[in-house]
C-alpha cells in the first residue's frame, strides 16, 4: 500500500454524464486550426477524490485540444487563485459545509459550475473490529485507542468540525486530537490495521481508505457530521465566457461514488507511482461507454 504526501476522503452504478451542447464557432475553429487553449486546474494537496478527477478531466480535455496544467495548492490558495483569475478551474469544492465561510469570503469572484456528487460526507472512522460502534461510546473506551483521534491538516474543515463539535458533543475533550497532515493519518491507519491495534481517524466519503482498510464509521447520534455534502466544480468568474463549450461539459458532469472508487482504486491503491496519466488512459479505455458522453 502506498501511502502519499501530496498529491493525494474521499467509491457500481454510474450516473456519469450526460453532457450536452455543441461548441461555438470560435472556439471549435480555435481547436482545428490546433492553437491549444491553456486552461489551469487547481488540486487541493491531499485531496484524492479532487485528484481523481481532476486527472480525469485533464485527460478528456487535452484529448479536445486544451492544454491542461493541474496546479496543486492548499485549499485557501485555492480560492484566492480563483478569485483573482489565477487559476481557471478547481473540481473538489464540499458544500454546504466544509468549504462554507471560503465561499462567504470568495462567492461573489468565482463561479459554481454545479455538483457532481450529492452523497458526499465527513466521518470519524474506526478498524472495522474495534469494540465500539457510535461515538456516544467512545469517551469512556478512550484508552482501548491510545487516548488519541488522528486527524488531518489543522486548516481543514474536518477538523474544525471535529474540533468545534464532535469533541465537545461526546465530552472527548481527555482524547488528544492530533492534526498533521492527511498522508500522516493514513500511514497512522496502516501502522495500526498491520499491528492489529485499535485507531480513530478523521476521514470522509468518498475515499479509498473505504475499500483498502478494514475501517466502519462510527455512529453520530448527536447529528455533528450528519450534513451530507455535495461535491461543486468552480471556476473563476470569466470562466464560462473563456472556455463556453467546457464549462457546458463540466456542468452536465455527474459520478456515482461507486464509479469514484474505481477510478481512485486504480490510481492509489493498484499503482504505486505518480505518473497517472496512463492509468486514467486505461480507466478511460474500461469505461468507454460513460466516458464517450462527456463531450459529446
Amino acid at each position: 500500500m502506498k501511502i502519499r504526501s501530496a498529491p493525494l476522503i474521499a467509491l457500481g452504478a454510474v450516473s456519469l454524464l450526460a453532457l450536452a451542447g455543441c461548441a461555438p464557432a470560435t472556439e471549435v475553429a480555435t481547436v482545428s486550426n490546433g492553437d491549444q487553449q491553456d486552461m489551469s486546474l487547481a488540486v487541493f494537496n491531499g485531496w484524492d477524490e479532487g485528484v481523481a478527477v481532476s486527472e480525469l478531466w485533464k485527460a478528456i480535455l487535452d484529448e479536445k485540444g486544451y492544454n491542461v496544467e493541474l496546479e496543486y495548492a492548499d485549499v485557501a490558495s485555492v480560492y484566492e487563485g480563483l478569485s483573482t483569475g489565477d487559476y481557471d478551474l478547481t473540481m473538489d469544492i464540499w458544500l454546504p459545509d466544509t468549504h462554507g465561510e471560503y465561499l462567504e469570503k470568495y462567492g461573489d469572484e468565482i463561479t459554481d459550475l454545479g455538483a457532481w456528487n450529492n452523497e458526499s460526507k465527513l466521518t470519524i472512522a474506526v478498524n472495522e473490529d474495534a469494540p465500539i460502534d457510535s461515538l456516544a461510546e467512545l469517551a469512556e473506551n478512550a484508552e482501548l485507542f491510545g487516548n488519541q483521534i488522528v486527524g488531518i491538516e489543522a486548516g481543514a474543515g474536518l477538523t474544525a468540525a471535529t474540533e468545534d463539535r464532535v469533541i465537545p458533543s461526546y465530552g472527548l475533550e481527555g482524547m488528544e486530537f492530533t492534526t498533521s497532515s492527511t498522508a500522516a493519518m493514513l500511514t497512522e491507519l496502516k501502522a495500526a490495521t498491520d499491528a492489529g491495534e485499535n485507531v480513530v481517524v478523521t476521514l470522509w466519503e468518498p475515499h479509498w481508505a473505504y475499500g483498502s482498510f478494514p475501517i466502519k464509521n462510527l455512529e453520530d447520534p448527536e447529528g455533528t457530521l450528519e450534513s451530507v455534502e455535495s461535491l461543486h466544480s468552480f471556476g473563476s468568474a470569466d470562466f464560462s465566457e473563456k472556455f463556453p463549450e467546457a464549462s457546458g461539459w463540466i456542468e452536465g458532469f455527474e459520478m456515482e461514488l461507486e464509479m469514484l472508487y474505481t477510478l481512485e482504486e486504480a490510481m492509489f491503491v493498484d499503482y504505486d507511482g505518480s505518473d497517472y496519466a496512463p492509468i486514467v488512459a486505461q480507466w478511460i479505455e474500461d469505461n468507454q461507454e460513460y466516458v464517450d458522453g462527456l463531450s459529446s
